[in-house]
């Protein structure tokens, strides 16, 4: 991938701060399956080892999203889930290299249906405790619907919070289009903290 190519789109940015961070045999989880277009990269990337969670509330993300990795051979190791990203902690095993979020509302879908800021800081916590070492949290925030400001001043509320001596919170985005671009958001989960 070309730098200037992938500049364009915010979730190509983060295909660029992930793709060290991502291994063979790791266990990945993405948060808002969506179209399912991050969920057959996170299973690409982790590789036949490896496993992908991937959470939606929305049986038209399970059905888009199961066409698309059976279509890549990609289904065995994925566990498609119809719940909300804010119950992870009953479904995932063992330590996760990353989290992936796409906030906001699934496109070509029910637009009235958005992430929530309530469930998705919860959704973050569980995210924090699932985080091996150097894992990272990828949170990609959408503004441009109702609703979509209030979630980001939640998230930004919460991440900038966190203590720096266990976390790094980096912000990225786009500072000269228009129309609401979106912001990226990385959580690195420093190696293990000793109080």
């Amino acid at each position: 991938m070309k730098l200037g190519k992938c500049l364009t789109k915010i979730t190509d940015i983060n295909k660029l701060y992930l793709e060290k961070v991502i291994n063979k045999g790791d266990i990945v989880v993405d948060a808002t399956m969506g179209n399912g277009y991050d969920t057959k990269y996170l299973a690409e990337k982790v590789g036949e080892e490896g496993f992908v969670y991937s959470f939606d509330i929305q049986e038209t993300a399970l059905k888009s999203t199961k066409k698309r990795l059976d279509k890549e051979n990609l289904s065995d190791r994925v566990k498609l889930i119809l719940d909300g990203h804010e119950n992870m902690d009953k479904y995932v095993e063992g330590e996760v290299s990353c989290v992936l979020f796409n906030l906001g509302y699934l496109p070509r879908a029910d637009h009235n249906i958005i992430t929530k800021p309530e469930t998705t800081i919860k959704a973050i916590k569980h995210s924090l405790n699932l985080l091996k070492p150097h894992g990272v949290i990828s949170i990609a925030i959408y503004t441009g619907h109702e609703g979509g400001m209030e979630e980001k001043n939640s998230v930004y509320e919460f991440v900038k919070n966190l203590d720096q001596n266990e976390f790094n919170v980096l912000e990225s985005g786009f500072i000269n289009q228009i129309n609401n671009p979106p912001q990226l958001v990385l959580i690195e989960k420093k190696k293990e903290y000793i109080k």
